[in-house]
This record gives C-alpha cells, structure tokens and sequence, in this order.
C-alpha cells in the first residue's frame, strides 16, 4: 500500500475507485482500517461511482507514529489529513467522513482550511469541551492498565461494558490496532486534545451531517447538539436503535451526492434542533 511521510509519520493509504467526486474517511481512537472492517463499520461503503481514500492515522494500523503524548492531538492528526489529501487530491475539494476522532480531527481540518472540503459527516462525535476533562481521565486510566495489567485486561473491561443501545449487539471483540509500546501514548494524547474552542467550530460553514448515538458516555449526544447548534449547515441524526445505524450509510451517500450537484440533502430521521434523545 502506498505510504505518505508526513511530519514524524508515515501514513498507510489507500484509494478505491478511478472517478468521481474525492471522498475520505476516517477511523476512531485506536482502530485502523482493517479493524473498520472487521467489525463492519463503513460509512461509505454505499458509496459509487467516487474515489474513496481511507488511511490509519498516525500510531494507528499500518502507519507508524512517535512516542510523544502531544503528538496525537487532534489538531497535529488534522494537519496529517491535510497533506495527505494534497498528495492523493491536490486542489479538489474532498467530502469528509469521520467517526470519533476522525471527527475530531475533519472538525480542526475544516477550522483550518474550510475550502478543501465540500461537506462534512461527523460520526459519534467524541466528549468534547465540559464533557472532554472526564473523559481524558478515562484514558489516563486506559493506559495505567496496559502498562500495569496489559492489553489484554484492557479489552476484557471493555467488554464487559455495556454497549448503546443502537450499536451492533453482534459486533466481535476486538483489541486495540495500535502497537502495543505504543497504546499508552496514543491513550494519553487522546486525554490531551480536545476540539477547537466554540466560536472556532461556528466559522465551519459547510453542508454537516451530524450521526449521534444514545447512552455511550465516550461520544454524548449533547456534543452532537452543541455542535449543531454551533455549526451554521448541520443536521442532527439520532439514532436509537441498530437498525436505524445501519441507515447510515445511506444517508451519508445522498449526502456526497447532495454535495457533487451543490445541494443540501436533508436526512429522512433528523432530530429536531434541541430535541432530546
């Protein structure tokens, strides 16, 4: 697979199709995209007649990273997605998708440079701002159990935590694609970031779908609202039951579609602005 040195990185990449408007995706804290798919998480797998580029973020999969908690900010991942879509579509403008971090991480991007992107779908947006200090002491705990207990400790606990109620109650027990030396910095750089202040994210203004889901402490609907509330293109899509997650895919399709002829689809099972899950 092709490799892009970027910074003290290099990204593992790679594009599907030969035509059509420029889409990426991004991946969440301490997946990759083999781990994506064996999970079956693919917000654009219903995707033609485009070319999709995928990557691991750096210290993630295939792509390597440094041992420095700093360097796994969200803003330092934006600037990676940056370069790699001028090396692989340099001057178009690229649909952006992303879960978790990824999210985090297209939102720093779009902040810093709004006009390579033609629109946004922001997956389970992660804690954020408030939310953000508890969460960073979670991951701070994350690591102190792989170095004291490992890895394997690590993913027994998660396991026995109970999944939202719209996630996939079929999903495999997987462990973290992230060396294992490696994991505790990643964790404790996640505990660092956090996403730009609020009047920062309000200047983002392109077409935004907003994917929420209910009861998953780690990406709160209430950062999905704050971000709707914020972002002067967005709708807000809360799901609470699987087989609404597994529509999706589709709606992140008729957006990039929406996107290639300048208009803004609206999603079939958008929350009202402000409306509680």
């Amino acid at each position: 697979m092709p490799v892009l040195r970027h910074s003290d990185a290099d990204l593992d990449f790679d594009v599907r199709g030969d035509d059509g408007p420029a889409v990426v995706q991004l991946h969440g804290l301490t997946s990759s995209r083999a781990r994506e798919d064996l999970i079956a998480v693919d917000l654009v797998g219903d995707l033609t007649g485009c070319r999709v580029l995928r990557y691991d973020a750096r210290g993630h999969g295939l792509s390597t990273g440094p041992r420095d908690a700093s360097s796994y900010a969200w803003s330092l991942l934006a600037e990676d997605l940056l370069a790699l879509l001028e090396h692989v579509f340099p001057g178009e403008e690229v649909y952006g998708v992303g879960s978790s971090m990824g999210s985090g991480t297209l939102v720093h991007a779009a902040a810093a440079a709004p006009t390579t992107f033609s629109g946004l779908t922001l997956c389970i947006p992660p804690t954020a701002w408030e939310t953000r200090v508890a969460q960073g002491a979670g991951y701070e705990e994350c690591a102190r159990v792989v170095e004291t207990a490992g890895v394997d400790a690590l993913v027994e606990a998660g396991r026995l935590t109970p999944l939202p109620p719209a996630e996939n109650p079929d999903k495999p027990v997987t462990w973290p694609d992230v060396a294992l030396d490696l994991l505790p910095t990643v964790f404790r750089g996640a505990a660092l970031t956090d996403l730009p202040a609020p009047d920062v994210v309000a200047t983002i203004d392109l077409p935004t779908l907003l994917l929420a889901w209910v009861e998953d402490p780690a990406h709160p609907v209430s950062t999905s609202e704050l971000l709707h509330d914020l972002l002067p293109q967005s709708e807000l899509v809360v799901a609470r039951t699987h087989p609404e997650v597994l529509r999706w895919p589709g709606l992140v399709s008729a957006r990039v579609t929406a996107s290639r002829s300048g208009q803004v689809g609206r999603p079939s099972l958008a929350a009202q602005p402000g409306q509680e899950p």
